[in-house]
Parts: structure tokens; sequence; C-alpha cells
């Protein structure tokens, strides 16, 4: 057999095919009704189903994981971004009421490893089955030389459906308003590069090392999952209680929540009504951030933020204390604001 030029070059087809055969029961595992026809198409075929909705609305978001895959190469850990990636996306459609339909997925590298290939669709198969939501095609890009050995890239788009009516804008968010906020687990998907500049670069910290003053290792405190909060928030739309969302990613509180914010309005957080996890904290303390920037850049231990009249306080307490949801009333809406995020620091 006459040998490749190709993957003499670099580009190794054969390998990429022999991973993507592996990866097919992983992606099947993820097809839900909706999915037509099989794997390895030149496009993923869905047929949605409407009965149920008078004006059905197609939401779409794309998204990646950022330098947090930056962690995950240091330490050989390539089964969790691929879920935080879907996660990720479920929530940017959430936001806006919608429900998951499918999931498409794009990994680039330099040289394609079959293994790694491997764990990182089957993060990404994880997230799809958590969420109810179809893996129904992507690409796997082999560039030698456009990445450094041993790294790749990571992106999604997810593609959701909502009752016309009941699209969230933010429009019935109204002066005397709870705001709400969902635990995250840590970091999830924003504010890397400050997070490993401060613990690798300036600290001298290694993977494997403990968090300054906590028991947990640097690793597990950046790779904490990126949390879906589909599971939480259904019930609550369900009941029409959402008068708004925003999700807490890059931009934090203060670049996010005033997205949904109509016009006259702001919303007064308190900190230090929610716990905020140690390895902010850590940030915080040596990498000298002050308080503000933490804010904009961290999610600071709140993933979703969420907005209900204060006369359904009870009812969304209700429902998350009996799933065990961690939640918080963090702040409120204030009428005659001009759309910014007021951030009350804790009494010193």
């Amino acid at each position: 057999m006459t040998e490749s030029r190709y993957a003499d070059a670099g580009v190794d087809i054969d390998a990429k095919a022999a991973a993507l055969e592996r990866a097919k029961k992983a992606i099947r595992s993820t097809f839900t009704p909706g999915v037509l026809g099989d794997v390895g198409g030149f496009g993923g075929l869905f047929q949605p189903d409407f009965s149920g909705y008078r004006e059905p609305v197609l939401v779409a978001s794309t998204d990646g994981v950022g330098t947090k895959l930056k962690v995950a190469f240091e330490t050989g850990r390539h089964d969790t971004c691929g879920a935080d990636l879907v996660n990720h996306c479920v929530n940017d459609i959430l936001v806006q009421g919608a429900r998951p339909l499918f999931f498409l997925d794009y990994v680039a590298t330099g040289r394609l490893e079959p293994e790694v290939l491997g764990r990182v669709i089957d993060g990404i198969a994880r997230g799809c089955r958590e969420n109810g939501t179809a893996l129904l095609g992507g690409e796997t890009a082999e560039m030698p030389g456009f990445y450094a050995p041993g790294e790749y890239d990571l992106a999604g788009t997810i593609v959701g459906l909502v009752e016309r009516e009941k699209i969230l804008d933010g429009s019935r968010i109204a002066g005397g308003d709870v705001a709400l906020g969902l635990a995250s687990a840590g970091l999830h998907t924003n504010g890397y590069s400050l997070a490993r500049k401060v613990l690798f670069e300036e600290l001298g910290l290694s993977p494997g090392d403990r968090l300054p003053g906590e028991a947990i290792s640097v690793a597990d405190a950046l790779l904490a999952p990126h949390l879906s909060y589909l599971g939480a928030l259904e019930p609550l739309l369900g009941e029409g209680l959402v008068h708004g969302m925003a999700h807490i990613t890059g931009g934090g509180f203060f670049d996010n929540i005033p997205r949904v914010l109509p016009e006259g309005l702001d919303v007064v957080l308190k900190a230090g009504a929610w716990p905020v996890p140690a390895v902010f904290e850590v940030i915080a303390r040596e990498g000298r951030v002050s308080f503000e920037e933490m804010h904009r850049v961290f999610n600071m231990g709140i993933g979703m933020v969420v907005f209900v009249a204060a006369s359904d306080l009870p009812r969304a307490a209700q429902l998350w204390t009996a799933s065990r949801r961690r939640w918080f009333a963090i702040g409120n809406v204030r009428p005659g604001g001009r759309g910014r995020v007021v951030l009350e620091r804790p009494p010193s």
C-alpha cells in the first residue's frame, strides 16, 4: 500500500475515521424521537414535535469552553469540558424560556489523538443525555501546525424551542421583583485566563497542588462542572413564575443582568447573601483583584439569576426546596434606575 502523503503532512484520515467509529455508540445514546437518520451524514436531520405549540419559535446559540481547556490539557482530564459546553449552551437558551432540541459540536486540533477525542465526545454525549437533547452532528477538524501539540478547541451550537407567547425577554421584570440566585459549582466556563494567571503564573501552583487554605486540589477547583439549570427551572417555567433570567457568564453580574432589564429599573444585589466558593476568595486575595472586578469577571458562586414577583417567592422556594436545589434570595429590582446593577458590599 502506498504511504499516505496526507498522513505524512499531519492529517491521518484513518485515525479520524476510527475515532468517530468508536464514538458512534455515545452519539446514538443521545438520540431523541425527533432524530432522523444515523451518524455520519453530511447534515443532521431532526423533525421537531410542534404538537401542543400554537406559535413555536426556534432559539439558537453558539459558545465555547474558553481557556478552561488549558486545565484539561495540563491534567489529562478530557471527559469534563464536553459536558460543560453543552450545559453552558443549554443555559443560554433557557434564559429565553427555550428547551433544547439538538446540539452540534466542533472539535479542532493539530494532530488527532483518537483516545482524547473519544473522551471529549463522551463528555459531550453525557451532557446531551442529561439535558434530553440530541447530539445531531458536528465537525472534527485536524489542522497540523495550527494548534500546539496536545491541544484542541471545542465549540458547540444548540437549537431549542419555545412558545412565542412564553418567550422570556425581560419585559415582565418589574420594580419590587425579587432576584434569586441558583448556586454555581465554581468558575463554570468563564474567567479562566485570570484564574490561571493568578494560580499558575503568580503563585506557581501546579494542578495537583492544594488550593491555598483548602482541602481540594487546584485542578478539582478549576474543573468543577458548569451546571445546567434546566431541571431546576422547568417547574418554575411550567407555572409561569419566571419574569426573566440572566446566565452569569463572561461579564459577571454587571454585564449580564442589564441584558434583560427593561428601561427605568436597577437591580440591587446584596453581596454576602450567598456563600462564595473558596476558589474565588483565593483568586481575589492572592491576585489582589478588586471586589468590583471579581464580580465582573466571575460568577462568584451564582450561575443563574432568576427574577420572580415577591408574591411568588414562597412558591418558588417550595419548588426548589422539594428538589433540593441550592438557591439564595440575593436582591431585588428597584424602579427609577438606569438599567444598572448596584452591588452592595457586606458589612465589614
